[in-house]
């Protein structure tokens, strides 16, 4: 049994809105979490509703999602089944718009993260992946040590083509820091080699990327590439901060593993999940968006 906690907006009346589905990182629970990544106060902002489901000590001693085991990593079994079924089980309870529920979550969580945004593309619009690792890297405990301390030459896309079929591949913004020692940054370039290489395989090929350095006023100095398709929709982003370690990038220090030194990762990741929402929306309604 898992348990979680919801954040509904101070403006919610009961009309349609987004779902944000947060999974903390190792020895974090919901509200350590909600405080260190302030998404609570950027989905207040917009309207959203956010849930926090919590691993307990009886499924892992460090409160890790455990993405690694490959019964975790499939569609209807598992932590990513469970997950699933409590994101269902917000959206009944709420009025959710059925295209705007995403997923994003911070080291194991992150990596479950991916999980969820391979196996159920068609629950989740987009993904944020903060510190994680792209999909079947691990398949058991040394393994998963393994690809968090160096960093996989490759991304094993066999597995996760299995499990998207010929289904959409969901749009992802990653995050790192260039000083993580817990999760080598090598992973983010594996996670998102492996997100272009789905992407080619369900879109088409004629992707593009820009960069853009910048400077957060007393902070940390980034680099930003943007993934577009070939008619200019944004299907990926990739934020590595420059000083940065394993640490949520902005937020409230007060919190653990969170550094409120880099770009603020919780407001870009409900600006880019709104982005892509809007642009799938308006794709399958003919190129026109509603006010």
């Amino acid at each position: 049994m898992h348990e979680f906690k919801v954040y509904v907006p101070s403006s919610y009346d009961g009309a349609a809105t987004s779902l944000i589905v947060m999974l903390h990182g190792a020895g974090q629970d919901a509200d350590d979490f909600a405080l260190g990544t302030e998404m609570n106060l950027a989905a207040e902002s917009g309207g959203h509703i956010v849930v926090y489901p919590e691993q307990g000590t009886s499924a892992n001693m460090f409160r890790c999602w455990n993405w690694f085991r490959p019964a975790d990593q499939l569609r209807d079994s598992g932590e990513a089944s469970i997950i699933a079924g409590i994101t269902r089980e917000v959206m009944a309870s709420y009025e959710i718009d059925p295209t705007r529920v995403f997923i994003a979550g911070m080291s194991a969580g992150a990596a479950m993260a991916v999980n969820l945004a391979v196996t159920h593309p068609d629950l989740y619009a987009a993904a944020g992946i903060h510190s994680g690792l792209a999909f079947g890297v691990a398949d058991e405990a040394f393994s998963a040590m393994s690809a968090m301390r160096m960093g996989p030459c490759a991304p094993l896309l066999s597995a996760a083509r299995d499990a998207i079929g010929v289904r959409r591949a969901v749009p992802l913004i990653v995050f790192h820091g260039d000083q993580d020692t817990t999760v080598h940054p090598q992973n983010a370039e594996v996670l998102m080699q492996m997100h272009r290489n789905l992407m080619a395989g369900t879109e088409d090929a004629r992707a593009s990327v820009t960069t853009e350095l910048g400077q957060v006023e007393q902070g940390y100095p980034y680099t930003r590439n943007t993934f577009c398709h070939g008619g200019g929709e944004v299907f990926g982003e990739q934020w590595l901060i420059h000083g940065l370690g394993h640490a949520w990038s902005g937020g409230d220090s007060n919190a653990t593993h969170t550094d409120a030194r880099g770009p603020h990762a919780a407001r870009e990741m409900m600006r880019f999940f709104d982005t892509v929402a809007d642009a799938r929306y308006a794709a399958q309604s003919g190129g026109v968006l509603e006010d």
